[in-house]
């Protein structure tokens, strides 16, 4: 308000001056006398004063239609002047709507529509660090994967788009399968942005499908750099490659690296169950059982599993089955109530000839946990106490119905693993496999769990009493075998 009347007042003053100079003006005597061609012309003050005015606009017009003709001749000549920075704003104009249309359809799914707005937008712009990353991703949409591979390769030329065009080959090589060409242009992307989150796990998965264990553990080490992993999850990880490193080690015949990387293995996560048994068996080479021991029994009080068994019975190869039963009292007694120390007890009891003790050790486990080995321990047990052939028959018949208890199950596509591996042999995953109870139907039995033959055997005899053999099935087959014992 107060600002509107303040133009007012000063609207009105200058109104005021300039009625106040032109009468001025036209009271004032004298003037402008200008002789042209011999006539002479005399004016007043006030029209000399808009003469002036008036020669003053002139010389302004005049200067600029001289302007604009020197403009008109060098755009003649080339040179950028306001003519051709208008065109060129035009032309700029025309080249981002099309840009921006070419987006818009590569959104939508318009590949061939994209493709053609992107050489549009090239045709205009002349900007080939915009208007390339456009024509490829739409060639690829469109199914023209030659062009747009050249197109990438076009990227890769330029320095502010090189890492863009080495991950777009990079993708496209994984689509058709080449995984060596695609490993090299993972490093290379990795080299020119090692901070990227993306290109790190393509680079990591591809190292461990390669089986390249110590470049896979600097790529870890990188994400925990950079912030891209949780510091628990990167002691797991990179405990599973130290044990893959170490067992590609242990194929290569170096022993003693070998067992120092199991070790370090172990030591970084220790609940991991290939690990610890690496490890046990690297201790107990170089004789030392007592580290062994523990190692051993800190896994299972983790996680009770049946190469953890298999690994602690390799301690003392030569003991007797009642020798073994004590020993393994010490292992079991963490997780005494585990359906794995259960039956393992049970499997110990019957290969020292104590068939009670073992019913005892087993209880009621079938009943609140039936699984294919508790049966087959049921049939051996019920055996060696001098049941009929139709009990242990009927216990034979219930352990081909039974689940097949934990094995390594992928938590990503849940394909059921005999052995564990660092990738899931289904959906290549990366450290995924866990020791669990599978979902559905069983597909396969974990080699640890044939503990009779492995644990109730006398050293350098032939077995004397009771023996069930769970063999792996090819085709859900369970084989049992029962050999000769007299009845107690």
């Amino acid at each position: 308000m107060i600002w509107s009347l303040v133009k007012i007042i000063i609207f009105v003053v200058a109104v005021a001056a300039l009625a106040l100079g032109a009468g001025w003006l036209l009271e004032a005597e004298g003037g402008i006398r200008i002789i042209v061609g011999g006539v002479e012309r005399t004016l007043d003050p006030l029209l000399s004063v808009i003469a002036l005015i008036l020669l003053v606009l002139a010389i302004w017009i005049g200067l600029k239609v001289l302007g604009l003709l020197v403009a008109f001749w060098k755009f003649l000549n080339g040179d950028e002047t306001a003519i051709s920075r208008y065109f060129a704003r035009n032309k700029a104009s025309k080249g981002f709507d099309a840009l921006a249309e070419g987006m818009m359809a590569l959104a939508s799914g318009e590949g061939r529509l994209a493709l053609a707005k992107a050489e549009k937008a090239d045709k205009y712009l002349n900007r080939p660090e915009l208007t390339n990353l456009l024509t490829a991703q739409a060639a690829e949409l469109a199914g023209d994967h030659k062009k747009a591979e050249e197109t990438y390769r076009k990227l890769v030329q330029n320095d502010a788009t090189r890492f863009v065009g080495v991950r777009g080959i990079l993708k496209q090589k994984l689509a058709d399968g080449d995984t060596d060409t695609a490993l090299q242009l993972a490093q290379k992307a990795f080299a020119l942005k090692p901070k990227h989150e993306d290109t790190q796990d393509v680079l990591l998965q591809l190292q461990a499908d390669n089986e390249d264990w110590s470049g896979a553990r600097q790529t870890l080490s990188a994400k925990l750099k950079h912030g891209h992993m949780p510091r628990d999850l990167h002691k797991r990880r990179d405990a599973v490659l130290a044990l893959s490193e170490a067992k590609k080690i242990f194929e290569a015949d170096q022993t003693i690296e070998a067992r120092e990387t199991a070790i370090a293995a172990n030591k970084q996560s220790p609940d991991l169950i290939p690990a610890a048994v690496m490890a046990a068996h690297s201790y107990i080479d170089q004789g030392q059982k007592k580290y062994a021991v523990r190692v051993l029994k800190k896994a299972w009080q983790v996680q009770p599993h049946p190469d953890l068994a298999a690994a602690y019975a390799a301690i003392e190869p030569a003991e007797t089955p009642a020798e073994r039963l004590k020993r393994f009292a010490q292992l079991t007694r963490t997780q005494p109530n585990d359906p794995e120390s259960r039956m393992l007890m049970s499997e110990l009891n019957i290969a020292a000839e104590d068939f009670p003790a073992a019913r005892r050790a087993l209880g009621d486990l079938f009943e609140t946990d039936p699984t294919t080995r508790s049966a087959a321990l049921m049939a051996a047990i019920e055996r060696g106490q001098g049941a009929s052939d139709a009990v242990v028959q009927g216990w034979l018949a219930r352990a081909l119905s039974a689940p097949r208890g934990p094995q390594w199950v992928c938590d990503n596509c849940q394909n059921i693993q005999a052995e564990w591996t660092p990738t899931c042999t289904n959906c290549a995953s990366f450290d995924t496999l866990s020791w669990k109870r599978p979902p559905s139907a069983d597909l396969a039995m974990p080699g640890g769990t044939e503990m009779l033959p492995l644990l109730g055997a006398k050293p350098n005899d032939e077995p004397e009493d009771v023996v069930v053999v769970v063999e792996e099935p090819t085709a859900d087959v369970i084989e049992a075998e029962t050999l000769d014992s007299p009845s107690k």
